[in-house]
């Protein structure tokens, strides 16, 4: 009978001889730093997305391909050090979530590949030198977070009286901020609205600001594309607008399925699959400054009916005919 300190003794030479070949083969596997400003559990589906572009090229997670996952949950000024320690991995590609996150990837390393899904002026950023021809070690997909503002202002403009004043919620620590807010009430001039813009980073500060929308009487309210927004504070957004009655406009899907009265924005699924695509060109050997920026050409627009009468909101007919999805 073999005796406990020998046994111990095997055991301890087995897990020492025999995984050797199992480590070096996970340490040949190319890792895939995934880098988000928001949460890494709130948008499984767009995950999905990403895996299903990835596998579309060969690559499947586990088999030979690894991911390091890295999400600083709506704080923002985590990213750098995040991004920083993808790069310290040696992770062969890293894929942003996010203008901050993408910018801080690019400002970690000039030449671990970076793909990106985000919004705003590209170029004027600095992540690109051009869109066709990106020139350097970044590129990705264009969500156009801050060209859909106006839309979405105009197709609450047909819901609402024309008298409704009209809120802009908008996390000014976003890069594209100053500029959504210049394009939205540049819209709301010329659709004769006047406009109310409140600012909020934090979730207390998403509760006061609906508190001030009530205290300016607004009557409708526009939130902007945000990751701090959309993946960690999507819930409390729908929760404030039914409590205080005010019909509002998303830029994506899922606050609609949340119970949000209407969204409007990239199809995001869509989006999220060609990142993962261009995820697997790179790791194939192409280039970033090679693969231009794709420019989605799919958008959703979502109404919630159960919602609309809870508010007491006939949705025009105009409105249930170009809508992409009506949830019942």
């Amino acid at each position: 009978m073999m005796k406990r300190r020998e046994f111990i003794s095997l055991l301890g030479g087995a897990a020492t001889a025999l995984p050797l070949a199992a480590r070096a083969q996970h340490n040949a596997m190319p890792a895939i730093g995934v880098l988000s400003g928001g949460s890494p559990t709130a948008r499984p589906h767009l995950v999905a997305a990403f895996r299903t572009g990835l596998s579309e090229t060969g690559y499947i997670e586990g088999r030979n391909v690894a991911f390091e996952y890295r999400a600083a949950g709506g704080q923002y000024e985590r990213l750098p050090e995040l991004a920083a320690d993808l790069v310290r991995r040696q992770v062969a590609v890293i894929f942003v979530e996010g203008t901050i996150g993408a910018l801080a990837a690019k400002g970690s390393s000039s030449t671990i590949p970076i793909v990106f899904a985000s919004g705003g002026d590209m170029v004027k950023l600095g992540l690109v030198v051009s869109l066709n021809k990106p020139g350097s070690n970044a590129t990705g997909v264009n969500l156009f977070t801050q060209e859909v503002e106006e839309k979405k202002l105009e197709l609450l403009c047909k819901l609402v009286p024309a008298d409704a004043t009209v809120a802009f919620l908008v996390n000014p620590n976003n890069p594209g901020a100053e500029a959504k807010t210049k394009e939205i009430r540049a819209a709301a001039r010329l659709l004769g609205r006047q406009l109310h813009v409140v600012d909020a980073t934090t979730e207390i500060e998403i509760d006061a600001g609906f508190g001030m929308l009530v205290q300016l009487r607004a009557g409708s309210l526009v939130v902007a594309n945000d990751l701090f927004f959309d993946d960690t504070r999507r819930e409390q957004f729908v929760a404030l607008a039914a409590r205080h009655a005010l019909p509002a406009i998303y830029g994506q899907r899922e606050y609609s399925v949340d119970g949000g009265l209407m969204s409007y924005g990239t199809n995001l699924r869509e989006a999220y699959r060609q990142v993962g695509i261009y995820t697997g060109r790179i790791l194939r050997g192409e280039k970033p400054a090679d693969l231009p920026v794709v420019q989605p050409t799919k958008f959703e627009f979502v109404l919630n009916l159960k919602t609309a009468r809870t508010l007491g909101i006939e949705m025009p007919p105009t409105l249930l005919a170009i809508a992409d999805e009506v949830i019942e």
